[in-house]
């Protein structure tokens, strides 16, 4: 009979392929209109659907604005989980404050601006870069 080989430490550990459960963001992007790409929140609290924070002409900008809402939401802990009256504004409030921070901090190129407005011109409602609503 074969001799079998005792267990190695690095056997019983966990696997580095899989993420730990507290690393992963709560936030992620999907592709939109026109190469825009939408920023979400996943539900939390009592929340069915996800929350979208914005939507952002490039992904270097869907990324800033990721980071900067994680930021913001470390200042404030229960920020999304708010569901009266006053949360729900203050909520738009922040959102709009953080996406207005990226768009300022990082501008959109000219070719961008021009895409988006030659859209406009043939009749189609462009979405805006910092609307959430499109």
């Amino acid at each position: 009979m074969a001799r079998q080989r005792p267990r190695s430490a690095k056997k019983r550990t966990a696997k580095r392929g899989r993420p730990a459960k507290g690393s992963a963001s709560a936030y992620y992007v999907q592709p939109g209109k026109r190469g825009a790409v939408i920023v979400l929140r996943k539900p939390c609290g009592n929340r069915v659907t996800p929350k979208v924070c914005g939507v952002m002409p490039s992904r270097g900008h869907a990324k800033a604005l990721v980071e900067q809402l994680e930021r913001a939401e470390t200042a404030v802990n229960d920020l999304f989980y708010e569901a009266t009256d006053d949360g729900i504004e203050a909520l738009e409030a922040v959102l709009a404050a953080c996406r207005d921070a990226v768009l300022k901090k990082m501008p959109v190129p000219a070719a961008r601006v021009e895409e988006l407005n030659a859209l406009g011109e043939t009749g189609e409602s462009p979405a805006a870069p910092g609307d959430p609503a499109a």
